[in-house]
């Protein structure tokens, strides 16, 4: 069992004496802290912070991160304060232990909910200082190692959170020795009959597989020595779960995964990397079209390395990584490297300026997310991406998730770019929005004044596109409610000789104060919605003398629409009016106006409620095309279906849908699903309908 004295000791390798002190300062504090408290184990509480230190020592982390892990616990479950910790061991610490202690549950109505909401914490906290998800990560660890004393359930619960999330984000972080062993642990106590049974599997093939291991190795090594080449051969051994998710996500059999032999070539540097490459190309054929230079290209996580696949011996597929020794302790350790290796005057390493980087990132997503549910929805993208690598045309490589299209591409550009595209070209070519795009292709995006596309959510990848889009739909959305709301209320004022503009700021506050709205805006939001009543609203803002007076059917003066309105203005789809229709409006909950003809069945009802019903005219302005339904019956003729459509097209009408069926063994029913300008635009259509000789009857659809 470790003990502080021990600890301290292996300390003093990197740490200067005064920072020392105070870790074992921090140590004896924890100890006072939790003194009478104990681990389910039956252990003093306070060897669960010596763990969590003495893992986050093995990385070379600095004294106030290990201070930090002493106290984690503190503040949740002992009477001492964050002011009390800055007091003895000052902000920086206090802080550190704060973003950790902020990270533990609290109870939420789902599972799902309470696992995006700590994520979500979780980035919050990663922004201040990154160091606090390290000392998350170790307590995590020390967790998963003693999980064995609780019960199977919650073992269950904690290995599932901790493959869900702290796994992908220790693989976001480059932290490989991390995610490994939150893996291993993790599907053990997930999976307690799987882990057994593929683990047995792996040591009854390892026996034949030795002498094979051991012939390409001395192979291997024998061809760096005639090349005169610096490196040593590791033998990589596929971990557990790693074998379970490939044979789940490709389908493959435990014995096609088992045959693949996988070796690391560790050598000085970089211009060596290359030319151990070309030594193993030629001592086995490669497979074309399996090697990577993540050398050139790192990985988002910063990941370097050059892979290759071979046909070795008797056909048996080689996987090769070859790296130099200090990308191979970056590949280990990720964002912990910074402190591993830094000197006093070291910039930040490639990994944690990418880490930096990508908790920026989560944190616009969080701006613009609606909840923790959604904000983890556009995060889960991130955390397990396959990458692709693409251009831009200037030559600036970006790495983008598996899947993305041109759209994803320009918003990791920029969310002005993004929100302004309107085409793109893929090498040179015009291509649609959203072609998946491929490693390697030059991406130009063409951008106008428009604005974003609801149609992109169906196919964007990134977290980042997907956030954007909704944010922008959402505060599109607002702002046409607001106006809609607006003329609405408006409407219903100027009926009594009163205008928005004319009513008091007093009373317009009082009635914010009442309904509890910050500010007017909102109110009008509401309205626009068909949350609240722009009648009833209008009753409590004029003098309540009139007020009292104000008749129940708001009288006949109808409200103009230019069929432009937005999102927050629909047209019934049971009758279609288009222009030139008499209309009226129904003003639905949460969908804002619905425009109605005003012969429409479904209106009937309505129509003597006048908080929903709204009368309606067309502005002299009105432009667009609108939809309209129209029934044809016709002779059977061979291809009288092409001459109607040519006789519609000719009029100038777009068909969208057509339909047909027979009446009798002499006519056909058509159902026509047509967009026009106006009625005067469908009569012509109508007419030239009407002209054809095999038509017996033509009329528009309705209900």
């Amino acid at each position: 069992m470790m003990t502080i004295s021990n600890f301290t000791k292996d300390l003093n390798e990197y740490m200067g004496n005064a920072q020392v002190d105070l870790v074992r300062r921090a140590f004896f504090y924890a100890e006072q802290a939790h003194d009478g408290q104990f681990r389910r184990s039956g252990e003093d509480y306070v060897s669960h912070p010596l763990a969590v230190a003495e893992i986050l020592r093995a990385m070379h982390m600095d004294h106030q991160s290990l201070v930090a892990a002493m106290l984690h616990d503190v503040i949740e479950d002992t009477g001492i304060t964050k002011n009390d910790i800055e007091g003895q061991f000052g902000e920086t610490v206090a802080n550190l232990v704060d973003g950790v202690s902020k990270l533990n549950k609290i109870e939420f109505s789902t599972r799902a909910e309470a696992q995006a909401e700590n994520f979500q914490k979780m980035a919050l906290a990663m922004a201040k200082d990154i160091r606090v998800i390290l000392v998350k990560m170790a307590d995590r660890m020390h967790n998963m190692r003693t999980l064995n004393v609780m019960s199977p359930e919650q073992q269950k619960r904690i290995a599932r959170e901790t493959l869900e999330i702290y796994a992908p984000i220790a693989n976001r972080l480059g932290m490989h020795n991390i995610r490994m062993e939150f893996e291993e642990r993790g599907f053990k106590a997930l999976y307690p009959l799987r882990a057994p049974r593929i683990d047995a599997a792996v040591k009854s093939v390892s026996g034949y597989r030795k002498e094979l291991v051991s012939q390409v190795q001395t192979a291997l090594e024998a061809c760096l020595v005639r090349e005169g080449l610096p490196g040593r051969v590791l033998g990589r051994e596929k971990h557990l779960y790693s074998i379970y998710r490939k044979m789940k996500e490709k389908r493959l059999s435990f014995r096609e995964i088992t045959d693949v032999f996988a070796f690391r070539i560790i050598t000085d540097e970089v211009d060596t990397c290359y030319r151990v490459l070309g030594a193993v190309h030629s001592l086995y054929k490669p497979v074309p079209g399996k090697f990577k230079d993540y050398i050139a290209i790192p990985k988002v996580n910063g990941y370097q390395s050059l892979h290759t696949t071979l046909f070795g011996m008797h056909g048996v597929p080689i996987e090769i990584q070859i790296r130099t020794e200090e990308m191979d302790k970056m590949a280990s350790n990720g964002i912990a490297a910074h402190w591993l290796y830094k000197s006093s005057d070291d910039t930040p390493n490639q990994s944690h300026i990418r880490a930096r980087q990508w908790v920026q990132d989560l944190l616009e997503m969080q701006k613009h997310a609606g909840n923790s549910l959604e904000f983890i929805e556009h995060v889960k993208t991130d955390l397990f991406p396959d990458e692709i690598y693409v251009f831009t045309p200037k030559g600036a490589i970006l790495e983008l998730p598996e899947g993305s299209t041109p759209v994803d591409f320009a918003y990791a550009v920029h969310t002005d770019v993004g929100n302004s595209c309107v085409a793109c070209r893929i090498n040179r070519r015009l291509a649609p929005l959203s072609q998946r795009l491929q490693s390697g292709q030059t991406i130009e995006i063409i951008a106008s004044g428009s604005d974003p596309n609801p149609a992109w959510l169906g196919f964007v990848v990134t977290g980042k596109a997907r956030s954007n889009i909704r944010h922008f739909l959402k505060n599109q959305r607002r702002s046409e409610a607001i106006a809609l709301g607006r003329r609405l209320l408006n409407k219903t004022l100027s009926s009594f000789g009163y205008h928005l503009s004319n009513i008091p700021k007093e009373k317009i506050g009082g009635l914010l104060e009442q309904t509890d709205f910050d500010v007017l805006d909102d109110l009008l939001e509401d309205i626009g919605l068909g949350n609240r009543m722009a009648y009833i609203v209008a009753r409590r803002l004029i003098p309540s003398t009139e007020g009292e007076e104000l008749p129940v059917n708001q009288d006949e003066s109808s409200m103009a629409i230019r069929g432009a309105e937005g999102m927050l203005m629909t047209f019934a789809k049971c009758c279609h009016p288009i222009p030139g229709d008499p209309i009226v409006g129904y003003i639905s909950s949460g969908r804002g106006m619905i425009v109605h003809r005003e012969t429409c069945n479904n209106m009937t009802e309505i129509r003597n409620d006048p908080k929903k019903y709204i009368n309606l005219r067309w502005d002299p302005t009105v432009g667009g095309e609108f939809t309209v339904e129209l029934r044809v019956e016709l002779e059977h003729q061979r291809g009288i279906i092409a001459t109607l459509a040519n006789a519609i097209t000719s009029a100038e009408a777009n068909i969208e849908k057509i339909g047909t069926s027979d009446r009798d063994a002499q006519f056909s029913i058509v159902n026509l699903t047509l967009t026009v300008r106006n009625r005067v635009h469908l009569a012509r259509v109508m007419k030239k309908v009407r002209m054809m000789k095999s038509v017996s009857k033509v009329g528009r659809m309705s209900n």
